[in-house]
């Protein structure tokens, strides 16, 4: 835990004075000079079209298969049109007095209905900040019930939780794209977390995983991470991709101390946040009055990086909508494991006598049920449910009134998988992502180092099998995937390089192996072709690089 004395000359490392895995954000706080919300007036609303056709296919073949076997009961509850339509979502968290309801001030560049700014607690309730054609407060229980907006699952924290929640709509341009979350003040001590009357960290969690981007706000002097903060930031576990953290107020200290303390906020997420990659870290300075005290050897810096949050926040709506489509497909999938075990553990049960007590023995033996309907129907095993938590919601079930597995209603889930979803993704221009020259393609290659093939006597010892997609375990592949953060979907050489050569293969094997996972040409690689890349490293550990074919074969195609 940090403390104000992590300012002064002996905390902390030093800033490092090149991280490429870290991006370091300023912004400054003349206000007359951002016009944030008035840049936002370009943008077009691209993909309302995608998310209507989204919300049809899964409401038409994904939703019947929930339905059918259970589902809410064991995961979530299905979706409803206003979850699939909502706006982009971003979640400010963050202690009190750090500049959460600041920072939305200086982003829509007017007052919200219902801000309050002081330096004690202020903000004691979750509210979101919407556009809206007037100035007006939806209270919390009205906004839990409307169809419109997409907070419906929120009464489920109670009557303690809605009368400290709010919608807060204001016309402006920057809300028309995305939704504000202002949360209240994270405080210190067991007190102040008993008194708030429900769950906050449940309540966290359920706003991350339906937001789009969390913001992680610190104060420069105000560095310490209490046991509430610590506990929301355990909440974000599975989100950490949408985590960026704001070092706010930034010119408050000089150049030498802010070095300091960004290094000691640097060690002090270390020790909370478990993730391979560098957290990134925005310097922000947001202010609607810049006061008189502020240091101004930094300002060079924080008006040049502005430009910088400005573009992170118009890819928001794109890059949104590209999460909601991954989201559906996710839990497609889990739907359909989920049928094939309910419908599994129906069959098991017999026609008349012993039903309760061949009811308890299936569920001491779930993990066995598991691996036989893995083998049945070629399941990957990072598809299952964690058995524990299945275990005991099965508790609340009788099996024998489990739906028997319905093949037309897996059928039209599986053409939705596999036809549908697939269409969508077709549907995103491809604008972000640079051409890259020919030498910038293969990350292991030099730029005077063309690649002249590879050996054309694949191993035979190698089952033919193997060169199957269907053999490739992408279970595995895609948390690492996702945590090298991709963009678009797809990751570049720079990004991916430095984990491939933590495998330990030499420079000459894994640029064979680009080469082959890259059958798109593009220097980039996609979810699929990552985790073919690693299909090829395993084969390579197996049987050394001569076992890598000239070619890859069209059945390594997804």
């Amino acid at each position: 835990m940090l403390n104000r004395a992590s300012t002064s000359s002996s905390a902390g490392p030093p800033l490092p004075s090149r991280q490429p895995s870290t991006i370091h954000r300023s912004v400054t706080s003349n206000k007359s000079s951002i016009g944030i919300s008035r840049n936002f007036a370009t943008i077009k609303d691209d993909y309302r079209e995608v998310y209507r056709d989204l919300t049809q296919i899964y409401k038409r073949k994904i939703r019947p298969l929930e339905t059918t076997y259970n589902f809410e009961g064991f995961h979530s509850a299905p979706l409803t049109d206003s979850d699939i339509l909502a706006k982009p979502m971003v979640l400010l968290l963050g202690q009190y007095s750090t500049g959460k309801t600041t920072f939305i001030k200086h982003l829509i560049e007017s007052d919200y209905p219902g801000s309050h700014i002081g330096v004690e607690p202020t903000t004691d309730r979750f509210v979101a900040v919407m556009n809206g054609s007037e100035p007006r407060v939806i209270p919390g229980n009205a906004a839990a019930v409307s169809a419109d907006l997409p907070f419906r699952g929120l009464d489920r924290f109670g009557q303690a939780f809605l009368t400290r929640f709010q919608v807060s709509q204001c016309p402006n341009t920057l809300l028309e794209n995305m939704t504000l979350i202002d949360t209240p003040g994270i405080l210190a001590g067991d007190k102040q977390r008993v008194e708030r009357g429900y769950d906050f960290t449940k309540t966290i969690e359920w706003f991350a995983q339906r937001s789009d981007l969390i913001l992680l706000f610190f104060d420069s002097h105000k560095l310490d991470i209490s046991d509430e903060f610590k506990s929301s930031i355990f909440a974000l576990k599975g989100q950490e991709e949408k985590v960026r953290v704001i070092l706010n107020k930034s010119d408050m200290v000089d150049q030498q101390q802010l070095m300091r303390v960004y290094g000691a906020l640097m060690w002090s997420l270390g020790k909370v946040i478990q993730t391979p990659e560098v957290m990134r870290v925005y310097l922000g300075s947001f202010w609607l009055i810049k006061p008189p005290n502020v240091f101004e050897d930094c300002r060079a810096l924080l008006e040049k990086e502005q430009a910088d949050l400005l573009k992170d926040l118009r890819e928001l709506p794109r890059n949104a909508a590209v999460r909601k489509v991954n989201e559906i497909v996710k839990r497609a999938r889990l739907a359909r494991v989920h049928a094939y075990i309910i419908g599994h553990l129906r069959k098991e049960m017999p026609a008349v006598f012993g039903k309760k007590s061949r009811q308890r023995e299936l569920i001491n033996g779930l993990q066995g049920e598991f691996l036989k309907v893995q083998q049945i129907y070629s399941v990957p095993v990072g598809d299952f449910p964690n058995v524990a938590a299945f275990r005991q919601c099965l508790e609340a079930y009788k099996f024998e009134n489990f739906a028997k597995i319905s093949s037309p209603i897996l059928t039209v889930a599986e053409e939705a998988l596999s036809v549908d979803l697939p269409k969508i993704m077709s549907r995103f221009p491809h604008q972000v992502n640079p051409v890259l020259e020919l030498s910038q393609k293969n990350p292991f290659l030099g730029p005077q180092e063309p690649f002249n093939g590879l050996n054309t006597n694949a191993n035979s010892d190698i089952p033919p099998g193997y060169w199957h997609f269907s053999s490739v375990d992408k279970a595995s592949a895609c948390p690492v995937f996702q945590s090298l953060n991709p963009i678009e979907g797809k990751i570049n050489g720079s990004t991916a390089k430095p984990y491939l050569m933590g495998t330990g293969l030499s420079v000459e094997a894994l640029a064979k192996i680009w080469t082959l996972a890259d059958w798109t040409c593009d220097g980039y690689l996609s979810e699929d072709e990552f985790a073919v890349a690693l299909h090829l490293v395993r084969a390579v550990e197996s049987g050394g690089e001569s076992i890598l074919p000239a070619s890859l074969p069209e059945t390594m195609l997804p």
